[in-house]
């Protein structure tokens, strides 16, 4: 009876108890931890990095994750032909993680700055190439260790107790990290110190290792170089990230940066150059000052001159002012309410001179209140009423935004809308994104909205376009008076212009966007997709 198996299982179990941990044991554990930890990170770190430079957080998130999985498989199932000095090469795999995983968003970084404009397939290609080698390294590494705890502590594990103990320590590990990667280390070291901070870590295992079995190791001194490279590489990396960074950015944006700051939702850099002030969120052109005064004037005034005198306006998004400039020009509003998710954003155009001078002091006008929240969440909560809103917010290039283009969110809206009240929503470009902005038309009017859609010429961003929606059918303004004074792009004489949609603009069917079926996000991918390539 003694060789059945648990009997062997109980038989081990008593030995484990009775034997002390010895510290080498306890040191592997730990690297279990931090091996897990790592790897959880270069997975974030390259899924955060895509959805910043390629768009829809979903997707990127998504398809990083499935190849980093798949990837991570594949390397576990190499680990079966690694038959000889384990921790010789469970040594070189920390190493070469530590490197690979620890300046993957450094690298990634620079590359998509340097590639041209039309190069994403080749960012493409590096960004699942480098998550391949990634993962597959990580996936080296549990069935390492577990091999390598089982040859040297026999005595102390059953299998059963070996893998649940390693498991215990991985999964552990994944949840620090997953906790901590988005409230302590992005927050405080941005992506690229906190891919290298963690790519030390890597190398400090290796290192451990290195000392822990270093009766053991075949050319110690070798190792012991190769931890040295990778720690200096990664060390120089660490204190030239600000420089880096610095660096990938001038040559990405191509002109003088004054502001360049990380939010919890957004990368912000402002542009300053003899062409005009530029703002990106993301990498992506939000507004030119040299014509964003077409912009906003196209999207605040058609609805605001048709309302009898509006009081209470709510700006939903356009935390830079510039629409609450443009609706603080009618003497008559009283209060505006201005929700914007970022509050990095409504900082930082309320206080840096440079961007106060665009929005002329707007967002510390008394008659405003500035909202730090999720409009959708806001909105729900809601019980005032508004004569006017003006919903300006980003493209929907991801789920998160889209549900801000649905029905459930135009539906909030349009309970906030007094009797008489009107909306107005940016809308993309009819010409590039033509069912983009049909759909957004149709999503309006799903909730019993009666739409006015036009579109204006803005040389940044080509030809625009807006969606002014109301219980009523919106009435073009003929009081010479309706428009306030000193508008340098919109007159009463060229209101009828916008109207028009010529064939290449014109409506095409489309379903309404719905939370529960963003087709809105897929289609703008797809049509401004082909822009980009």
């Amino acid at each position: 009876m003694s060789s059945l198996p648990g009997n062997e299982g109980a038989a081990a179990g008593a030995t484990a108890a009775a034997t002390p941990i010895s510290p080498a044991e306890v040191a592997l554990l730990v690297s279990v931890f931090v091996v897990a930890a790592c790897g959880l990170v270069y997975e974030l770190a390259a899924g955060a990095l895509a959805s910043y430079l390629l768009g829809d957080s979903v997707l990127q998130f998504s398809t990083i994750i499935g190849c980093y999985l798949f990837a991570m498989g594949i390397g576990s199932w190499l680990s079966r032909f690694i038959e000889r000095q384990l921790v010789a090469q469970f040594l070189r795999i920390e190493l070469l993680v530590g490197l690979v995983g620890g300046l993957m968003p450094a690298g990634l970084f620079v590359a998509h700055s340097l590639l041209p404009a039309g190069a994403m397939g080749s960012f493409r290609v590096l960004l699942y190439g480098l998550v391949g080698v990634v993962g597959m390294l990580v996936g080296l590494e549990i069935p390492l260790v577990m091999r390598i705890l089982k040859r040297h502590f026999s005595e102390r594990y059953a299998l059963k107790d070996l893998v649940s103990q390693v498991l215990t320590f991985d999964y552990l590990g994944a949840l620090v990290v997953a906790v901590a990667f988005p409230l302590l280390f992005v927050p405080h070291l941005g992506l690229v110190r906190t891919g290298v901070f963690f790519g030390l870590l890597n190398a400090g295992v290796a290192v451990w290792a290195l000392w822990l079995f270093r009766g053991e190791l075949r050319n110690w001194w070798a190792h012991a170089a190769a931890c040295a490279a990778v720690l200096a590489a990664l060390l120089a990396t660490m204190a030239g990230a600000s420089r880096l960074t610095t660096w990938a950015e001038d040559a990405f944006y191509g002109a003088d940066i004054v502001v360049r700051e990380s939010s919890d939702y957004q990368r912000v850099v402002v542009t300053a150059g003899a062409g005009g002030v530029r703002l990106y969120l993301n990498g992506n052109l939000q507004f030119h000052s040299r014509d964003e005064y077409r912009y906003h004037e196209a999207l605040v005034h058609p609805a605001m001159a048709a309302q009898a005198a509006p009081r209470r306006v709510l700006v939903l998004g356009g935390g830079d002012g510039m629409a609450v400039r443009e609706v603080l020009k009618y003497p008559g509003v009283e209060h505006v309410t201005l929700v914007e998710l970022d509050p990095q954003m409504t900082r930082l155009f309320a206080q840096n001179p440079t961007l106060v001078a665009l929005n002329r002091g707007a967002l510390a006008s008394p008659k405003l209140k500035i909202v730090n929240a999720d409009a959708y969440a806001w909105l729900e909560a809601n019980r005032e009423f508004f004569d006017a809103i003006v919903v300006d917010f980003p493209d929907p290039t991801n789920f998160s935004i889209g549900k801000l283009y649905s029905t459930s969110f135009y539906q909030r809206a349009e309970q906030a809308l007094a009797a008489s009240g009107v909306m107005v929503v940016q809308t993309t470009s009819p010409l590039v994104a033509r069912r983009s902005f049909w759909t957004v038309t149709a999503t309006l009017e799903a909730v019993g909205l009666q739409t006015t859609p036009y579109h204006a010429h803005v040389p940044s961003f080509g030809d625009w376009g807006f969606i002014i929606a109301g219980r009523k059918p919106w009435v073009m303004p003929s009081d010479p008076k309706a428009l306030p004074p000193g508008l340098r792009f919109l007159t009463l004489e060229g209101l009828p212009a916008l109207l028009q949609f010529p064939p290449d603009m014109a409506r095409v069917p489309m379903p309404p966007n719905r939370l529960s079926d963003q087709g809105l996000v897929a289609t703008f991918e797809e049509e401004w997709g082909r822009v980009d390539r």
